[in-house]
């Protein structure tokens, strides 16, 4: 009898040992493929990138690649900071989604409650349309005329005074079309009900809020600690160009590090931020008036990998491009940020999470 029982405890050990051993065999597998990925598209002297992977919030993977500044021959470490670009839209759509839970916004506000005099040429434009970019208004970074204010300081509302005018692409709610300008009017909205500047805002409210340390709101004066260069390819590799931060402003003026975006991402569908059923309409996949979904929710797409959720979205400003992967069903999280405008981050960044998702 006593022999039996051992017999089965050591079947248990052995099979135990068999799987953790499996597993550690996959997850340098994993790393290796990964390592081979990120190798292949950054080499060592040419502007890089930083990379982590997390799995139910734990990190697994986190590597840097490349040079973080290619005129000090720097190279890219883990906690450099980047401008992240569009990815400013999940915090901004976040405020306005903290605001709702306060009752300082509806999503089914017009937009003319906190602009009066904009022109909405007879049209009902609600702070919905803005989220989803099925508003109709045109792209302010769509108009040529931009490159001739890019590197002014100007405030939300002379921004929003540079489009406003320009016709309508659409009816709302007719199309989905890719729109800064929307994002723009949001963080004005945000300026507006909470007394705070768009950067101030997001600071106090979610950076300071979640320790996370490293972002903060883009400023060419302000020392910002491990700040990686932004570069750009014409024949050979440049400096990036100069923008002044008023222009991306609520549409792509954040910075960060990989590490405080895992933050993010985890406080998020913890619920620790916003409720879950508040955060559910930024993970919703809305619908045009005619029924057609539009594969976007509230500052993310809303797409798939392998056949399953992904809630994901880019960034590119001068000298940088971004990318964030969420995957729902395995809760695994991939972001990668590089530092030259020349070299995107969003294929490979899909390319790991799918990876990820087998571990």
């Amino acid at each position: 009898m006593k022999r039996t029982i051992y017999l089965k405890y050591l079947l248990i050990v052995i099979t135990v040992i068999s799987l953790n051993s499996q597993s550690a065999i996959y997850a340098q597998n994993l790393e290796s493929n990964i390592d081979s990925i990120l190798q292949k598209k950054y080499p060592p002297n040419a502007p890089g990138g930083t990379f982590l992977i997390s799995k139910n919030g734990n990190i697994i993977y986190k590597k840097a690649f490349g040079l973080s500044n290619l005129e000090l021959n720097l190279p890219m470490h883990t906690e450099n900071v980047f401008e992240i670009g569009s990815m400013t839209k999940q915090f901004t759509a976040i405020s306005i989604l903290m605001l709702v839970e306060q009752h300082k916004v509806n999503l089914d506000d017009e937009i003319t409650k906190y602009i009066p005099d904009y022109p909405t040429q007879g049209k009902k434009i609600t702070v919905h349309h803005l989220l989803n970019h099925t508003s109709g208004i045109k792209s302010y970074t769509a108009l040529k005329k931009i490159y001739g204010i890019y590197k002014n300081d100007i405030s939300p509302i002379e921004l929003i005074d540079f489009f406003k005018n320009e016709p309508m692409d659409f009816n709302p709610g007719k199309k989905y079309k890719y729109n800064n300008s929307g994002y723009i009017i949001l963080g004005y909205i945000i300026e507006k009900v909470s007394g705070l500047s768009y950067g101030e805002f997001v600071i106090k409210n979610i950076f300071e809020k979640l320790n996370m340390n490293s972002s903060t709101y883009a400023n060419h004066r302000k020392v910002i600690k491990n700040r990686a260069s932004g570069h750009h390819m014409k024949e050979n590799y440049e400096n990036s160009r100069f923008i002044s931060y008023s222009l991306p402003y609520a549409a792509g003026a954040l910075m960060s590090s990989v590490t405080d975006l895992n933050i993010w991402q985890q406080v998020l569908i913890e619920n620790k931020l916003i409720k879950n059923e508040t955060l559910d309409k930024a993970f919703t996949n809305y619908s045009l008036n005619n029924g057609e979904k539009t594969n976007y929710g509230y500052g993310w797409n809303i797409k798939t990998i392998g056949g399953k959720p992904s809630y994901e979205h880019g960034g590119f400003i001068f000298g940088f491009k971004s990318m964030g992967v969420y995957l729902p069903e395995s809760k695994i999280y991939v972001v990668g940020l590089n530092n030259c405008d020349c070299n995107s981050p969003t294929k490979v960044t899909r390319e790991i999470a799918e990876l990820a998702a087998k571990y």
